[in-house]
This record gives structure tokens, sequence and C-alpha cells, in this order.
């Protein structure tokens, strides 16, 4: 019995029907009910687990009353029609709320649903005793399944997409849920549509307007509708993306091929075809063992994989999942990080002349300590985090961190120059480098003595608005150097314009130097360039001897990297430093 009323409130409350405002379709209705009978008081009543709540009233003030002894509870908990001539003659309600505020007569007819839950009742009231007709009866029952069409209809508007006509993703999960009751253990393929990227969702809403969307997706959903056939359903489970369920116990290749040649055919009759690349993310399924939600997610996830693959369709990767939900978690804790007093901090990699061989400056480089995870490689974090807001907050500790050590170095006759990584998003950033200005008269440094570094993909991604910022920085004296030179997008136009003193030749060149006469050839070649056009040459991941041999015969300036030292604490560094003096005046000695 207390199943059924758990599955029966369940029911009620999928509805979103309680505590919401009057409507005047019901309205219209109890008005009715009440001028049938000749009676003062009508009310549409759902109960709730401890009262009646009244969607519609007539002849009634309050919009609820306790459901202890209320005629409407047994009229939904039995799902049966119920008279009663006279409250105060009935020994069960003769001393119901009701009756304590005058009701003589009741008369009432459930609310079910098309699943058979009583949800409340249609009913009518007087102050005196009475008999009702066999016609009254069926009129007020006829009603009742006017109040519930009402109710179905305004529940169906709320679950059905307005531009495709298809159930949306509130009928998934529920639909989904069903079936993981019903059919639980039987194996299906969860797949979901995503039409377009969103740059060309926003060219095509650029260009055509909504029209462009609202076709697109109305094209999608005619596809689905013919493909599918009545027998089974698509949902439009997001603003262009839609998901349906395979039959069951489909052969997962012979599906997969399935699903390809129906994309191929639908791309071949869209009037859009062209502007648009539609994929396919499919996810196994044993229904009633993964939440909806959860399928619907991963479906989405395979949908990702296909566009990052360059593939139509997908298939669930759980390491793939495992990868993007680590990076969802890293995202989310950088944040909290960044307030933290004991999660981050920068390490300092020596910069040596290699014409004197002494360190002349240093890079300094983030590191993360996740109080949970321990070290977080800052090739893992670094990438995420610059394509989010926390880039210009993240960039800001970084400024102000190195700045505050550097000062620190200066006030105790340490005189480097301190190299520091700047991302794309901050050279997008119209004060950026005010901000850096800002910061250098903070901790009163001379701005000669910070270069800002800057990759060749951030300086290339917006060449204008990065020229902008730069010219700023270089205008205020501060060294501009360009990282990773040879991975990025640069052309030599492009180099002659970036007011770059500094190329950074990146470590893939560097790493195996000496073993291979082709990577001689191009960082010789990128030296000459580099000195050719007034730049001065820093060569990263040096590890041996041999290396750092070459590279200086190469004319390169400086050099970074293993073979010289490890990025260093501050604290460190500085006794690597005296360490260093000291074998030069040995060797010198």
């Amino acid at each position: 019995m207390r199943q059924n009323e758990d599955a029966r409130l369940d029911a009620l409350y999928q509805l979103n029907l309680l505590d919401t405002p009057s409507s005047a379709s019901f309205d219209r209705i109890t008005r009715m009910a009440a001028q049938i009978f000749g009676l003062p008081i009508s009310a549409v009543s759902l109960t709730d687990h401890d009262r009646q709540w009244f969607k519609s009233r007539v002849g009634v003030q309050h919009d609820s009353i306790p459901r202890e002894k209320a005629p409407c509870a047994d009229v939904a908990v039995t799902s049966a029609a119920l008279i009663i001539p006279d409250l105060l003659a009935d020994d069960h309600y003769a001393d119901s709320f009701l009756a304590g505020t005058g009701v003589r007569f009741y008369a009432g007819v459930p609310l079910m649903t098309r699943d058979g839950f009583g949800l409340g009742s249609l009913c009518v009231l007087g102050t005196e005793p009475r008999e009702t007709s066999d016609t009254e009866m069926a009129s007020l029952a006829d009603l009742a399944d006017i109040v519930m069409a009402q109710i179905e209809m305004q529940h169906a508007f709320g679950r059905i997409d307005p531009s495709s006509g298809l159930p949306n993703r509130t009928q998934f999960l529920d639909d989904t849920e069903d079936l993981g009751r019903d059919q639980a253990g039987q194996r299906r393929c969860a797949v979901l549509l995503d039409l377009a990227r969103n740059d060309q969702l926003d060219n095509g809403l650029r260009v055509i307007g909504p029209s462009f969307t609202d076709d697109l997706v109305q094209q999608a959903a005619m596809a689905l509708r013919a493909a599918l056939g009545p027998e089974r359903t698509a949902y439009h489970v997001a603003a262009t993306q839609f998901a349906f369920l395979s039959p069951p116990d489909q052969d997962p290749e012979s599906y997969l091929a399935l699903l390809t040649s129906m994309l191929i055919d639908g791309r071949s009759i869209s009037s859009v075809r062209f502007a648009v690349d539609t994929v396919i993310g499919v996810t196994p399924i044993v229904l009633g063992t993964t939440s909806p939600r959860d399928i619907l997610r991963r479906a989405y996830s395979a949908a990702q994989d296909a566009r990052a693959t360059g593939n139509i369709i997908s298939v669930y990767s759980p390491d793939r999942d495992r990868v993007h939900a680590r990076r969802f978690e890293l995202l989310s804790d950088f944040g909290a990080a960044l307030e933290a007093p004991d999660q981050l901090r920068l390490v300092f990699q020596p910069r040596i002349d290699l014409m004197s061989w002494q360190c002349i400056g240093a890079e300094a480089l983030l590191r993360w300590t996740h109080p949970v995870l321990g070290a977080v490689s800052p090739e893992e974090f670094i990438p995420i985090v610059e394509q989010t807001s926390l880039a210009k907050p993240a960039t800001e500790w970084v400024l102000r961190t190195a700045m505050r050590q550097l000062s620190a170095w200066q006030a105790g006759g340490l005189d480097l120059r301190l190299s520091i990584n700047v991302s794309a998003a901050n050279l997008e950033e119209s004060d950026f480098a005010e901000r850096v200005q800002l910061c250098l008269a903070e901790h009163r440094l001379h701005p000669g003595l910070v270069e800002l570094e800057v990759t060749e993909s951030a300086g290339m991604e917006n060449i204008a608005r990065a020229t902008e910022q730069l010219l700023a920085l270089n205008s205020a004296g501060v060294q501009l150097a360009l990282d990773d030179f040879g991975t990025g997008y640069s052309s030599l136009a492009y180099l002659q314009r970036l007011p770059v003193q500094v190329v950074k030749i990146d470590q893939s060149f560097v790493r195996d130097l000496n073993e291979h006469e082709r990577e001689q050839t191009l960082v010789r070649s990128m030296v000459a360039l580099s000195h050719d056009l007034g730049f001065r040459v820093v060569a990263e991941g040096v590890e041996t001897a041999a290396a750092a041999a070459i590279l200086a015969g190469m004319g390169c300036d400086e050099a970074q990297g293993y073979h010289f030292s490890k990025p260093l604490e501050a604290s460190a560094f500085r006794e690597w430093l005296n360490l260093l003096s000291c074998q030069r005046s040995v060797r010198a000695g």
C-alpha cells in the first residue's frame, strides 16, 4: 500500500502542478460543475502527502485543507467516485475539517492518469444534505476527464520542443527511466546527433539569422522521424542535438554501419550540408544500470570525441571520459588553488649566457600541488586554464609572485632578469599592458628586469590586438620574447611585426641536437635568421654538454635546460648561484 502511495505521489509531483498559479481553463470547469449541481462550492483538488491543494476553486477562500479525513483523499487513493449525502450523519466524516466548516454534502470523482494513478478529485460541496442523480455524476465524470485532458496537454506542452515537434530532454530522461524499470537488463545503444560546431552555428546566425538554426533543426527532425519510423522516438535534447535509443540487442558493428549510412544519406539531402559538420556519438547501455542523465552525458562525450578526431561517428570511451573528467576536476579546483596559500608556487630555471657561461637570468615556472591529487604537471593544467576565464587571475598571480621574488633578489644584491610566461588570453585583455606596468611600479622594479614570454600561437591568434599590447609593453621598457619558436603558425612577416627582442627555440628542436644533422641544420637556420632580424636567441631544453657546445658554436646567445639546472625553488636558486660562482672561481684559479 505504501509503495502504491509513493508511486501515486511521484506521478503527481512529475506534473509540477502543486503550488502553481490558478488557471482560467480550470476555473471554467469548476464553475460548470457547481452550476450542474446547483451548489456554491466546487474544486479541482489534488492530494499531496499531507494536504488537499486546490488547483481551482469556487466558493472556497483557502487554497488547501489538511488531508486527514478529507473525502478527496479517499477518492484519490481508491480511484473511485465518492458521494456523502450528509457529512454530519457519516461516522467517519462527521468530525472532519470540512464538516467543521459547515459543509454537509460532498460528491467527487477521481482525476486519473493514463497509468492509473489518482491525482485527486473534481468535487462539488454543499451546505445542506442532498442526494445525487446518475446524470449529475456522469456529467461530473465527464468534466473530470476534461480536467485530466487539460493537465496532460499542459504537461505535454512543457515536454515537446516547439521548433522540432519532438519530445524534449525531460521526456527522454523520464522515458529512459521508465525503460530502466520496465525492461531492466536489456542492452541498447544511446545515440546522440550533434548537428553542427558552435562556430558554424555562429556563422549561420550571423549571415542568415535565426532561420538558419530553425531550418537545420526542422530538416534533422524530419529526417529522424523518417529514419526511425512510427515505432521509435527521437528526442530534441539540446538546441541542435537529438537523441534516440537503438532497438534491443543490436550487433554493435552493424548498427554503427547503419548509423553512418543514415548520416551520409541525411547529409546528401540537407540544404545546409556544406555549411555544417554533423557527428554522432554512441554509448552502449544496459537499461536500469546507468542513470538517464549519465547516458546522455556519455553519448555527448562520444559525439565530441568524433569532432576531436575528425570522424563522423565515435563510440563512448571510458578512458577518454576519465581524461575529460580529470580535466574538469582540475579546472574546477584551480580557482580554489589561486586563493589557497599553499597550493601554487613558482620555481626558477636558470638561463645561461653561452659566451661567458654566466647565469644572467631565470624563467619563472608555475607549479601546483593539489591537496588530493598531489603534484599536477604544468603540461596538464596550464593548457586547460589558458582556455578559460581563469587565465587572467592565473597570470595576475604569477606576475605578482614573480615580481615580489625579483624585488627580494634585487634587495639582496642579485642582479638578474626574470622571464614570465603570458597566455593568448592575456593578449586579448585591453588593460594587460597597463596592469603589468602597475605591478612593476608596485614592486619598484625597472621594466628592463622583466621579460614576458609569448607563445607563437598566442601572438598569431589575433595579431593586431596582440601587437597593440606588446607595443605598449615594449614602449614601457619591458623585454619581450617569442616562446616555442618553430612550433606555432608564424611567418617571416609576422615575426617582423611582433615587437620582441628575444626568440626562444623550442626544446623539440634542441633535445636531440647532437644526434641528428637535420636538427642541427634547422637550429642553425633559426639562429641565423633571428640574428639577421636583430633578435637575441635562447635555446630551451639543453640536456647535454654536447648540445650546449653545438649551440655555442652556432652563435646561440643563451640556453636553459637540465644540463645547467632543473627548475629550482627560490632558496635553492640562490644556493645554486653561489655554487656556480665558486666553480667559476676554481676554474679561473
